[in-house]
């Protein structure tokens, strides 16, 4: 499951962020409301977690916006809010669901469950590269029929690769992936994960552009 994360407070948003990727998932950040909505329309998520008071545009105007696009108007979204009288505007706008800050985690992780159930516009399901087959919610990998469970890591690390599949993506790009923006990064985490996921499909499966990143080929 991928989460867009909405959240401008650095404290929150990189708990969020670190929350998230723990309990298995593909959480991406956005620290205010224009680039959260950039990058749901760059990409699929399977769900968005919305903070209302952003900097540059308001939760109100991203969720608008969203829902009045055809990409995205069927993303499922839950408005993370310090607001408590939300309930009717959060409906009017077309949110699925909405909490008020404190929260639980642990109930935040369980409505996100339940709203990924319903899908997004355009559901994740299987993704695909010759005889490889991922499929990020069972967080599992086939290869010609075989199957190999994966490790957090190597499943983000793999699904941002078959995402992006013929585009180099930087190592950095796979780091912003793998560490919340207040994380300590370790200096051969991609090179390892790599060398992982190569020894399980193929040394050949994922190539080295040297200088600029990885690359999975179709």
């Amino acid at each position: 499951m991928r989460v867009l994360i909405v959240e401008d407070d650095p404290m929150l948003g990189s708990a969020l962020n670190r929350g998230i990727g723990q309990a298995g998932y593909i959480p991406a950040l956005a620290t205010c409301g224009e680039a959260g909505l950039n990058m749901a329309r760059d990409k699929s998520y399977d769900v968005m977690i919305l903070d209302m008071n952003l900097p540059k545009m308001c939760g109100a105007e991203v969720l608008k916006t969203l829902r009045d696009e055809p990409n995205t108007q069927k993303m499922p979204i839950i408005i993370l809010t310090a607001m408590g009288a939300t309930s009717q505007k959060v409906k009017a706008l077309g949110a699925d669901d909405y909490m008020t800050k404190p929260f639980d985690f642990d109930e935040l992780l369980a409505r996100l469950r339940s709203l990924a159930r319903r899908g997004p516009t355009q559901p994740a399901g299987v993704l695909h590269c010759g005889d490889i087959k991922l499929d990020p919610d069972a967080k599992v990998v086939r290869k010609a029929g075989a199957v190999h469970v994966l490790t957090v890591k190597e499943l983000k690390v793999l699904t941002q690769l078959l995402e992006r599949k013929n585009k180099i993506v930087s190592k950095t790009q796979i780091e912003t992936q793998l560490y919340g923006p207040d994380e300590e990064i370790e200096s051969n985490t991609v090179e390892v994960t790599i060398y992982s996921l190569r020894k399980k499909l193929g040394k050949d499966f994922i190539q080295t552009v040297r200088g600029i990143g990885y690359l999975v080929k179709q």
